[in-house]
């Protein structure tokens, strides 16, 4: 049996949850989102936690079960709260800067590179070397800075690239004479 299947989600207030026809819905002060839910579990929402059940004894040990919990509590609480990740440039030159809906990256190579950030993702750029963003879908916010990291990976020599605020890069040593 799953032990975070098993776990309740709290609804904090000002989020309303519905469950239809295999369709979670929540709507909170930050967003709504709605997601398929396996049909072999079922969802059972009361005054303010949400249960996430098998439908038969034998899907108890379906690893679906954890994840279809997980994906319910990030709809709740992206609603509710909302996600955040922030991108750190390192580098002589890297820069980034917002303009409308693009985010423009300056990354040494001979031309700019234009990304159009989704709209459900809101980016800031307090400083030239970090990047900010926000948003109520975590897969989408993740598919996102991960792109954004993807035009220049941090490399382990220099440290030079676009990496994660809390990320580590290992460092390695250098030619030796």
């Amino acid at each position: 049996m799953s032990r975070i299947a098993k776990n309740i989600i709290k609804i904090e207030d000002g989020v309303t949850c519905n469950f239809e026809k295999g369709i979670f819905y929540a709507k909170g002060k930050v967003g709504e989102m709605n997601i398929n839910v396996n049909p072999n579990f079922k969802i059972e929402i009361n005054n303010d936690e949400i249960k996430v059940t098998p439908k038969n004894s034998q899907d108890q040990k379906n690893p679906n079960w954890g994840t279809t919990r997980a994906l319910i509590a990030n709809t709740v609480q992206g609603v509710s709260t909302g996600f955040s990740k922030t991108l750190e440039l390192n580098g002589t030159g890297y820069r980034a800067s917002i303009s409308g809906s693009k985010l423009k990256l300056q990354l040494g190579f001979s031309h700019d590179i234009d990304f159009i950030i989704p709209k459900e993702v809101k980016a800031e750029c307090p400083k030239q070397n970090l990047i900010k963003l926000s948003s109520f879908n975590k897969e989408l916010l993740g598919a996102t800075a991960s792109k954004i990291r993807s035009y220049r990976k941090p490399e382990p020599f220099k440290g030079k690239g676009i990496k994660y605020s809390d990320e580590f890069i290992f460092r390695k040593e250098g030619k030796k004479k």
